[in-house]
């Protein structure tokens, strides 16, 4: 089975471009998470953290983050 896909794939002209794309998103994606969270303060990690906790009729003002 495997050797059918590969040998249609290998088939398909600038197949190869597609792994280095889905490389670049994941890695734009994983540095873009990582941005976000050393720029948190620590006032949003607080109200983050909290929110597995809550029931679901209480609500979270994260407009109030900034000091």
């Amino acid at each position: 089975m495997l050797r059918y896909i590969s040998h249609n794939m290998s088939e398909i002209v600038g197949i190869e471009i597609f792994p280095i794309i889905s490389l670049l998103i994941f890695t734009l994606f994983f540095a873009g998470v990582l941005w976000r969270m050393y720029r948190m303060t620590k006032k949003e990690t607080d109200i983050y953290s909290q929110i597995p906790l809550l029931e679901e009729d209480e609500i979270i003002d994260t407009n109030d983050t900034k000091d």
